[in-house]
């Protein structure tokens, strides 16, 4: 199921770019044959599994793609969004299997029908046209017939009529089932392995034509048949197995017994009625138990996050080991007369391979921030098609590595940023040919490593930011009052839009107006220990800029001293340290504040923020300051004394502090000291 799921995955993403990149080139038979290679292996792989919906979806993308391949359908906007409408139903079902375990109820039979309308008329449906018929049954309806063993291999004896009149007795029905497989099945004892599976859900089968093990050995041509009793009628037996792709036929008869004399009828013991059912026993026993398991309860899979790993990077890993079992060897056989020299040696060397090794860790962590931005071009196409605006979408810097963990939490706030550009933005064409521009936006996104963080931006050649409607939004919301809005500069104006319940949209649309979004994207990237930020020209377009950590696992830290407790600062926010004269503090709107470098700097005492019990109150005249930047933004965290930059592990404070304690929001989490004390971690980010 794991690795079901993540190839799935993988298909469905490189499907989506393929569908993209067939939208503009439409005659591309590259892309054609990509996508039909794409269907058939999500096929197979899905049909092998078992999952009947997705399989069927793909069968009939496969029915399509084969008429465009071969020129006899031709490639319009109508299919394209066929191709699409399949992806997203796809996506679907693999959602809910990594959620559940089961493909779920998404109703596909409009867009299957749509699918048999291309194969069977080669052409578009037009208005009027009818897509989404009744499916009408040929066929003659099945009648309850009495089984004389014509046009079936399988034969009964005593012990099986014995059975069969016994379950017959209590309520059941008893059939004889002849599944036929289709000539272009490749994995026909799989295939035999689901129909056995689907039966046991509903029945048992007594009896099989072959043997369960040749079935299992795939030791039979194109069919195979059992004898099975259930609740069932016919009809849904036969629904049921036919669901299951690249099976041809499905024959199901009723088995009837003529009243034979009493006397002659041998009563089995429970035991015997068992044995009886060994021959498919070894075929169902797993997927009895499987069954069982899914009526019981939907259970959740357990799927793995996997990270692919270039091999040459697990070498040096692997290296790096042998170095640390080499030193740890070093460090046991020092001798006491000559270990001071040698052991300060030793240790060096050490530090040299952890921090060697800290490296590699974290660049077998890293995937390329690619993997998040393939979902963006799909996402720009739909949006700028509902809101009739011609919108590029420019990508660079795909191959950017991020944290594993960044990358799973960075796209939802990518996806506000983006949808907010695209609505709030570009403007409509009339609006951008009016103000001489072209009258195709663009939206680019870009990433790129400056340091030990990772920059990624998102930026529009739209309207800009009106600072002053920011305020009036500000001010009409009841968030801010009038004074402290005359106050601000434009860039603290701006900024307002990070305010949670802000919307600067007229109507409530399914994109925008109630005020969710931009809130949510700075408390997601604060929690990352990122920050973002916004520049904004009005008429010409903005630019949100957002910073991220390489690593949530591992930092380097300034450890400092509050009092008699130790506390760490991420050594990423820290712009430097400065010792400031207690005299040059003002108070500016019961804020301290001084002038340092000719710049007004807010100072924030951390002893007073974290509740550090103080030793004494007497009032130094030499205050250290740790300058912390986040953004633009620049606050000074007032400290008693600094023990000096270490490099330190991030453990999680977990869910019941971060939930029952307000003030944990200050703390990103712990870190344990080389004296096995704990020291908690400062977020700046929270703090100002």
């Amino acid at each position: 199921m794991e690795i079901f799921i993540e190839e799935s995955k993988e298909h469905l993403q490189h499907m989506n770019g393929i569908l993209l990149e067939l939208e503009d080139e439409p005659n591309n038979l590259v892309h054609l044959k990509e996508i039909f290679r794409i269907a058939h292996t999500i096929k197979g792989m899905s049909g092998t599994m078992g999952f009947t919906k997705v399989a069927d979806i793909t069968h009939e993308m496969e029915n399509v793609l084969d008429l465009v391949r071969n020129s006899e359908i031709k490639v319009t906007t109508y299919i394209i969004d066929v191709l699409f409408e399949c992806f997203d139903t796809l996506d679907g079902y693999i959602v809910n299997l990594e959620n559940t375990g089961e493909e779920g109820d998404i109703d596909s039979s409009e867009l299957v029908a749509k699918l048999r309308y291309l194969v069977k008329n080669k052409v578009a449906p037009t208005e009027g046209d009818v897509v989404l018929e009744e499916e009408k049954n040929e066929e003659t309806s099945e009648k309850k017939v009495a089984i004389d063993n014509e046009g079936f291999v399988i034969e009964l004896d005593g012990t099986h009529k014995t059975v069969i009149k016994e379950a017959i007795r209590t309520g059941n029905n008893v059939f004889k089932i002849k599944v036929v497989v289709e000539d272009s099945c490749l994995l026909r004892a799989a295939r035999a392995f689901i129909v056995f599976n689907t039966l046991e859900q509903f029945g048992e089968v007594i009896e099989s034509y072959p043997i369960a093990e040749e079935i299992e050995d795939e030791k039979f041509d194109k069919f195979f048949e059992v004898v099975y009793i259930t609740k069932l009628d016919e009809k849904t037996i036969k629904n049921e197995l036919m669901n299951i792709s690249e099976i041809e036929n499905v024959i199901v008869a009723f088995v009837e017994l003529e009243d034979e004399p009493t006397e002659t009828v041998i009563e089995i013991p429970k035991e015997e009625k068992i044995d009886e059912t060994k021959s498919v026993e070894k075929l169902t026993k797993k997927s009895n138990k499987k069954a069982n398991k899914k009526t019981d309860k939907k259970v959740k899979p357990k799927t793995a996050k996997t990270v692919r790993v270039d091999i040459d990077r697990l070498d040096n890993l692997m290296n790096l080991v042998s170095e640390l079992i080499i030193i740890k060897t070093r460090l046991e056989d020092q001798d006491s007369i000559e270990s001071k020299a040698n052991m300060n040696e030793a240790i060096e060397y050490l530090e040299r391979i952890t921090t060697s090794l800290h490296d590699a860790v974290m660049k077998v962590r890293m995937v390329p921030v690619e993997r998040t931005f393939n979902r963006f071009p799909r996402m720009v196409r739909d949006l700028s098609k509902d809101l009739g605006k011609g919108i590029k979408l420019v990508m660079s810097g795909e191959e950017t590595e991020v944290d594993r963990t960044v990358i799973d939490e960075i796209g939802d706030p990518l996806i506000h940023l983006i949808r907010n550009s695209i609505d709030h933005g570009i403007e409509s064409p009339e609006e951008r040919v009016a103000k001489n521009k072209p009258e195709m936006g663009i939206v680019a996104l870009r990433a790129y490593p400056d340091g030990n963080t990772v920059v990624i931006e998102v930026e529009d050649d739209g309207n800009g930011i009106d600072a002053e409607k920011v305020a009036g939004k500000a001010v009409s919301k009841g968030l801010l009052t009038e004074a402290e809005v005359e106050n601000m500069s434009e860039k603290e104006l701006v900024n307002l839009l990070f305010l949670p319940g802000l919307s600067t949209a007229e109507v409530v649309t399914d994109l925008s107006g109630r005020g969710v979004g931009l809130d949510v994207v700075k408390s997601k990237i604060e929690l990352l220990n990122g920050t973002v930020e916004v520049k904004t020209v009005l008429g010409k377009g903005s630019k949100f800029t957002i910073r991220l950590p390489l690593t949530l696992a591992i930092i380097q830290a300034l450890m400092v001293n509050l009092a008699k407790e130790k506390y760490a600062i991420p050594l990423n926010n820290i712009k430097e340290i400065t010792t400031i004269n207690a005299s040059t503090i003002s108070m500016v709107q019961n804020q301290e504040v001084v002038l340092y470098r000719n710049n007004t700097l807010p100072l924030l005492r951390l002893d007073e923020i974290l509740n550090v019990e103080k030793e004494n109150e007497e009032n130094r005249e030499e205050l250290i300051v740790v300058i912390v930047r986040k953004g633009e933004s620049e606050a000074g965290f007032v400290v008693d004394s600094l023990i000096g930059q270490q490099e330190i592990v991030i453990k999680s404070l977990g869910k019941y502090i971060n939930t029952s304690n307000k003030g944990a929001k200050s703390i990103a989490g712990a870190t344990i000291l080389g004296n096995g004390g704990v020291a908690l971690i400062v977020d700046p980010n929270q703090l100002f």
